[in-house]
């Protein structure tokens, strides 16, 4: 059996080895290297890169742990909360690695001893340090690709052969021996549906300098039915990208073809209102701009001399440059919301009733354009709306009274794990009693671009 060490032992082993290891890398930063010769120099790259996958499979474990402790009840989204803040990584990143802890870490189980990890060959080798992030990214896909129908020691077999790739060669060569694991375990691409329903998704990327996006993924049978007949709706000739409906010159690829049919399905879907509702309000674009961009954006249109105004922005946070908008205005139905003191439209309704009205969500979109807790990224199309003051026992619905929270964040407040209050000048401020209340920048950049937005507290 292991030696037996309490917890307080444990914390106080681990600071002395992290700073002993803090202390090795402070004296090999301060040791020449020119002079080592390259022989050395290679030995010494092996020894750091055996070193940072050793780190990397602890820092699994760490991960791991956190998301589960085995010694006490843990609340997921305050460590990450917690992590974001000290490691400065994002929250997708902190998830994707608790993800993966969980595989290649030992389970628990309600009775009796853990149980092995769900890639045991997997695990042995990271702890270890024989395999790389690029090593590990590479065998999870190829595992999460083999067909349902493969038996538990089959996929024993392959993570074994894939382990041992990894073991001698670099990722490329165990991405190509994962292809051929697809040859032989599925030749004729017998893929039932519940496997096609696990590798379906579409991830899209964030937007480029130019406003464009990179959609990837793959789509299953009957998606790709509705895309090939919106693809051919725009055949060579027909809606072009301005509008125009009738036979005419096209310059268009055929790749450009697609991407103009799936935005005209798209566009018919949304415009038909079949879609339903989204939290209040049709399912369809909002985009928030000023009165003064909108009317030089309409004047630019006509007169080059005048240029063009900022993008709008829409309610996933998306730059919606403002020729788009203008032609979308058009012939789309969406909400476009002015910051404009001339309308009647009912914005404020006291007590009269709890939910928030179409209006008032557009305003929240305008003002906040996303979830209002500090550092969270979560778009305005995601977020519930939340009374600030608390609708119970005094608050009012009332346009300034009302913020966007995304759900876990508006739940965790309800919980009073988070206190929200409004600043002075109309922005929603939180804080969980550990740090000063302050306001979210992430859906706003432009506060970032000219003074530091939190300067340091006065004495």
């Amino acid at each position: 059996m292991g030696e037996f060490i309490t917890g307080a032992g444990a914390r106080e082993r681990f600071r002395v080895l992290l700073d002993a290891v803090d202390d090795a890398y402070a004296q090999m930063r301060e040791v020449p290297s020119d002079a080592v010769g390259n022989a050395f120099r290679v030995e010494m790259a092996e020894r750091l890169e055996t070193q940072e996958r050793t780190n990397r499979a602890l820092m699994y474990r760490v991960f791991g742990e956190l998301a589960d402790p085995p010694d006490e009840v843990g609340l997921v989204n305050d460590v990450i909360d917690s992590l974001w803040a000290r490691l400065r990584i994002p929250p997708t990143e902190i998830k994707r690695r608790m993800k993966m802890a969980a595989r290649i870490r030992p389970r628990r189980s309600l009775l009796g001893p853990p149980l092995p990890p769900e890639l045991p060959l997997v695990a042995d080798a990271v702890t270890v340090g024989a395999v790389g992030q690029d090593h590990l990214r590479v065998i999870a896909t190829a595992m999460n690709r083999l067909p349902s129908c493969v038996s538990a020691e089959e996929r024993s077999e392959v993570e074994a052969s894939l382990v041992r790739e990894a073991r001698k060669n670099d990722a490329e060569i165990v991405k190509t021996a994962a292809r051929h694991v697809d040859e032989i375990f599925n030749p004729d691409g017998d893929f039932d549906e519940a496997d096609r329903a696990r590798r379906r998704g579409m991830v899209m990327g964030p937007q480029g300098p130019d406003g464009g996006s990179r959609l990837s993924g793959w789509i299953d049978p009957e998606t790709r039915c509705y895309v090939e007949a919106a693809t051919a709706a725009v055949r060579p000739g027909r809606h072009l990208p301005d509008g125009t409906v009738e036979d005419s010159r096209d310059d268009r690829s055929a790749s450009q073809r697609c991407h103009d049919g799936i935005k005209l399905g798209l566009k018919a879907g949304i415009a038909s209102g079949g879609l339903g509702s989204h939290r209040g309000h049709p399912v369809t674009v909002i985009a928030r701009t000023t009165l003064a961009e909108l009317d030089q954006a309409a004047h630019a249109v006509t007169n080059p001399d005048i240029p063009m105004p900022p993008p709008a922005r829409t309610g996933g946070d998306t730059a919606l440059p403002m020729r788009d908008l203008i032609r979308m205005a058009t012939d789309a139905i969406h909400y476009l919301a002015v910051f404009d003191d001339h309308s009647d439209r009912p914005l404020y309704l006291g007590r009269q009733k709890r939910i928030a009205t179409t209006d008032q969500r557009i305003i929240c979109y305008a003002r906040d354009g996303g979830c209002t807790r500090p550092n969270c990224t979560e778009s305005g199309y995601h977020s519930e709306v939340h009374h600030s003051p608390d609708w119970d026992p005094i608050g009012a619905t009332d346009a300034d009274k009302l913020f966007f929270a995304c759900g876990p964040d508006h739940a965790r407040v309800t919980k009073g794990q988070w206190q929200t209050t409004v600043t002075d000048s109309g922005r929603l401020a939180w804080s969980n009693g550990t740090r000063p209340p302050d306001i979210n920048h992430a859906h706003h950049p432009e506060e970032l671009l000219h003074t530091d937005p939190d300067p340091p507290e006065c004495c």
